[in-house]
């Protein structure tokens, strides 16, 4: 039900799924390690009235991945030239986990790109302190949506682990097209992730040590909190209340992967959401 794209910037070539039923335009972000095909269910539901885009990012699935520039503000200009090449002046943006902290960035430099922005669980919108990266090691190690991340002896080892991961719990056929995708053949009959290292370093670094909100920001704006996501406590929920005046918080069934594991509601949220506007 969709095309896949490819936009030749001068620095990287970011690969892109298309659904074109639609001329309301819609960006879909996905989060750390993932790739634009988490979106595929939502990009179904939403195809008859929405112009969607779901860019891989760099760094991820089939766009390049250069030796760095990972930081925000390489995002951003990827995006920023993926809205102009589309002749998009702006669009219903929706970011999940790190691009839900990425989109207000975003929004903040470029508020005009925003008809409205949908928050899918980010991933601490805060900041630490810059002494505490020594731990980001441990952090690496322990995470369990970057335990797909790395080469493995065969196929069946990969999705045995997998099998055991919150983004994939129920394995049902979106779950496991979504795990196939993120991989490639490697040497000696091997599997490795699409996702590589250099980028999991820098934009951990960039989404540790930066703040998210900084600033008022009046777009409309829909924060959806899974019932088992990051987000649960009233303190976390403090600054999107606080910077975020035009805020809407939607509690739906799921965990982090809300989209994946529980798609049919995640979906009629956004759906009813966006078709307001």
């Amino acid at each position: 039900m969709f095309t896949r794209k490819t936009l030749n910037l001068p620095n990287i070539n970011l690969s892109y799924l298309e659904w074109n039923q639609g001329k309301k335009p819609v960006l879909l972000l996905h989060g750390l390690a993932d790739h634009a095909l988490v979106w595929s269910s939502l990009g179904e539901e939403l195809q008859q009235n929405y112009h969607i885009i779901a860019p891989d990012l760099r760094g991820h699935g089939e766009s390049d991945k250069p030796k760095t520039g990972y930081f925000s503000q390489d995002i951003i200009n990827d995006l920023e030239a993926l809205m102009n090449h589309l002749n998009w002046s702006c669009a219903h943006i929706i970011g999940h986990s790190w691009t839900g902290k990425l989109a207000p960035i975003w929004a903040t430099q470029h508020p005009q790109r925003f008809k409205t922005m949908v928050l899918v669980d980010p991933f601490y919108i805060n900041k630490i302190p810059r002494w505490s990266k020594f731990t980001f090691p441990f952090f690496y190690k322990v995470l369990p949506f970057l335990k797909v991340t790395g080469t493995f002896n065969s196929y069946e080892e990969a999705e045995n682990l997998a099998r055991t991961l919150k983004q994939y719990q129920g394995w049902s056929d979106l779950q496991k097209q979504v795990f196939q995708e993120s991989l490639e053949s490697a040497e000696n009959g091997k599997v490795k992730s699409k996702f590589v290292l250099q980028a999991r370093n820098e934009i951990f670094e960039d989404v540790m040590l930066n703040a998210g909100l900084t600033q008022l920001l009046e777009i409309p704006t829909l924060f959806i909190k899974p019932e088992k996501g990051l987000n649960r406590t009233e303190f976390q929920l403090k600054p999107y209340k606080t910077y975020l005046k035009n805020l809407e918080i939607k509690e739906v069934p799921g965990n982090h992967w809300a989209f994946l594991v529980e798609p049919e509601s995640f979906n009629q949220t956004v759906k009813k959401y966006l078709d307001f506007y």
